[in-house]
């Protein structure tokens, strides 16, 4: 048994911390207890208090800190480190004579030792302002909290703790982040065994801080900070650098790159080299910091890889069941294969763990939107903003909640305040974003999807122009950000849709065509995987998931094609919407409908104008044989209908197969210019990966696809959603 065999105040002191280590905090407490060490030694003090928030007794902890800040130490913090850094600059006192006067260098000596005994005081205090902060943290008195966190840093700038919860809990928004960055002096950092370094040493840390900020504010100044410290420093494999990194990747939508860099953290060999590897090893994706998994989860969802997943959620079922993350890895699990109740038991665990868990909160919530709970979706979204004051993506699902139910004006209130949040700008303005950036990213940063989801209102408000130009804006945004343009082909579409109703029809065929030129390149978000009619679903996050977006934009090109006349085109491209919505199954199935009704009239349309030329011509019916000759020798990739032969069928019947036959040669055309390197090939279905259905993304939108919708979020369920289609009903 270890006992105190002096009266020293530092030796039980030390052996307190002995205790605290090996978790014996009563033990801790009582040794302190003894000669009134606590009220005496800062230290003691700030000691007793930790033993107190180890138990849970916040109260307590808050008796012995305090409730207020030494806030008049954070100019004499400043003052003590300059003077340390100027003596151990000149340490040394030489007379002219080339001798050195004892005396003075007796007073420099200390001088020094009383300015490095202020200094750890500070230290002391400022990781009790952090402690002051935790405790109201738990009270959920978040904004006495935040104060506290910053006085911590202000007091002591490498009180990194104190800055990490103010980043990772969101308790500021991305523009008073930066804001608060900058107010630091780093400059107070030393370096005791070299003073000369103590400037590069300041810029290493600012640099370290920057890589922390919010990922949606400034991206050219976070893209400046991780390539320094990527380069000069050499930290080109430091985890926190790489998930800076996947976190940036994953803002923009470019999941796969993002997924890689995840993984290649969660990989990691024990000697530290970095592998490209993908594939989790079960044995190598554990002990990692907590904050790599959330997004390694949205990841997993976004890309579809729900068999790594799976069987990441039972490796740290079985070998972390403690931990929140683990019960956040089942959860997500469960909302990639539609269990949606099972996903909100799991979330909810994970909540309770953590009740500071972002992504866990917002996949919560996500799982009553995803079955149309919107009452309940909006009650938990606003105790996710309550939580995570600084973060834009549970103003931008309240937002979306809202306009699914109509709300438009607390639609409108909720993104406006998003798009605050999340760019910096003032309240109720929009930054024009320049279509071709000159170069790199952006200094102002945002969130595009809060831009589309601002635009739908506007559309659904019939302000057809100011909707247009918000989808323009999203565009240029997104383009600016570096994003994938496979993510954001809903948003395109909806600009398509708001130019029809404006009249513009040839820009709007454009932007639909471009919408189909995109989708047939392959995107990374599942559109670009709908070619041939087999139409890849998103994650169905927040109720919003992929309802056949490439078989709408072929019924919006036929509408357009029918109000320019162009019959027969018409009839062709609705022919084809029906046949990749009738296919995709789901909600999705549900357009094959409209565009079959759609398609009827257009028939009819196109016999009456057959039959008219017919009357004038008398010739008709060896025209109809030498075209269908034609059509018959022209290239074409798919078989496009079923070929049935109907005997002795009516006129329209009749009309109805000549059609069929005509469009292949029109079909196989187009898909032969547009994706000449699939020429004559067959386009198969996905495989599947696994027994049940699969697929996924984390608390953070599909964040920010509303997008991510998990995304704010990001985008994770809790970071990004989809883009909403402004021909959702």
């Amino acid at each position: 048994m270890l006992r105190i065999t002096t009266d020293s105040d530092a030796d039980a002191f030390w052996l307190a911390q002995v205790h605290f280590n090996n978790n014996n905090y009563t033990r801790a407490l009582a040794l302190l207890s003894r000669k009134d060490l606590v009220s005496r030694s800062t230290s003691c003090k700030y000691l007793a208090a930790h033993c107190y928030i180890k138990q849970n007794k916040f109260e307590a902890a808050l008796n012995i800190l305090g409730e207020q800040n030494p806030t008049h130490l954070i100019s004499s913090a400043n003052h003590s480190r300059r003077k340390i850094q100027h003596l151990n600059g000149h340490s040394h006192v030489t007379l002219r004579n080339g001798k050195t006067t004892s005396s003075r260098l007796d007073r420099a000596d200390r001088s020094e030792e009383r300015d490095r005994e202020d200094a750890n005081n500070l230290r002391f205090e400022a990781a009790m302002c952090y402690l002051r902060g935790l405790c109201y943290a738990k009270q959920n008195a978040f904004d006495r909290a935040r104060d506290c966190y910053k006085d911590a840093v202000r007091i002591d700038i490498q009180c990194f703790e104190a800055f990490d919860q103010l980043m990772k809990n969101s308790l500021m928004s991305p523009a008073e982040e930066l804001e608060f960055l900058e107010s630091l002096d780093f400059d107070t950092i030393s370096v005791p065994s070299d003073p000369s370094r103590s400037q590069e040493a300041a810029h290493f840390v600012k640099m370290l801080y920057t890589t922390r900020l919010s990922k949606y504010t400034s991206p050219s100044t976070l893209s400046n900070a991780t390539e320094t410290l990527s380069t000069h420093y050499n930290l080109s494999n430091n985890p926190d650098i790489l998930l800076s990194r996947a976190e940036a990747l994953y803002t923009q939508c470019r999941f796969v790159e993002a997924l890689e860099l995840t993984s290649s953290i969660l990989t990691t060999p024990e000697t530290g080299a970095v592998t490209t590897d993908v594939s989790v090893v079960p044995g190598q994706n554990l002990g990692h910091s907590p904050a790599v998994y959330p997004l390694h989860l949205a990841c997993l969802y976004e890309t579809g890889a729900v068999n790594a997943l799976f069987l990441l959620a039972h490796t740290l079922a079985d070998n972390a069941p403690e931990e929140s993350y683990t019960y956040l890895a089942i959860g997500v699990y469960y909302l990639s294969v539609a269990k949606i109740a099972e996903a909100r038991r799991f979330f909810s665990k994970a909540s309770l763990l953590d009740p500071h868990s972002a992504p866990a909160w917002i996949g919560f919530a996500h799982t009553f939107a995803a079955e149309g709970e919107h009452d309940q979706a909006i009650a938990a979204y606003s105790t996710a903003a309550r939580l995570f004051q600084g973060s834009h993506l549970p103003q931008l699902f309240l937002g979306m909640q809202h306009l699914a139910l109509n709300n438009m004006s607390l639609a409108h209130e909720y993104l406006c305040a998003a798009y605050s949040m999340s760019s910096g700008s003032p309240s109720g303005s929009l930054t024009t974003i320049p279509n071709m950036p000159s170069s790199g990213l952006p200094s102002l940063g945002g969130d595009p999807l809060v831009l589309n989801e601002l635009g739908v209102v506007l559309y659904h408000q019939s302000h057809l122009e100011s909707a247009a130009d918000l989808f323009r804006q999203a565009l240029a945004l997104a383009n600016s950000l570096q994003c994938d343009p496979g993510a954001w082909v809903a948003t395109r579409a909806n600009l398509g849709h708001a130019l029809r109703r404006m009249g513009n029809l040839n820009e709007a065929l454009a932007e639909f065509d471009e919408c189909v030129r995109v989708g047939a390149g392959g995107g990374t978000t599942g559109y670009g995987a709908a070619i041939g009619g087999v139409a890849a679903t998103s994650a169905g996050v927040a109720g919003y998931e992929d309802r056949g977006l490439i078989g709408s934009l072929h019924t919006s090109r036929g509408l357009i094609y029918l109000q320019q006349g162009r019959t027969l085109e018409a009839v062709t491209v609705l022919h084809e919407a029906v046949r990749v919505l009738g296919v995709s199954g789901g909600d999705a199935a549900g357009g094959a409908g409209i565009a079959g009704t759609i398609l009827s009239r257009a028939l009819e349309l196109w016999s009456l104008e057959g039959r008219g030329k017919d009357v004038r011509a008398g010739n008709s019916g060896r025209q109809k044989r030498e075209a269908l000759a034609r059509t018959r020798e022209e290239p074409f990739e798919d078989s496009w209908t079923d070929n049935v032969v109907h005997a002795g069928g009516t006129s329209e019947e009749n009309v109805e197969m000549e059609l069929d036959e005509h469009a292949k040669g029109l079909l196989g055309i187009a898909l032969t210019r547009v994706r000449p390197q699939r020429a004559g090939k067959r386009p198969q279905r996905p495989q599947v990966e696994h027994p049940q259905e699969m697929e996924l993304e984390e608390p953070a939108e599909r964040s920010r696809r509303g997008n991510s919708q998990l995304p704010p979020s990001r985008r994770s369920p809790t970071r990004r959603v989809q883009p909403r289609r402004a021909d959702d009903v």
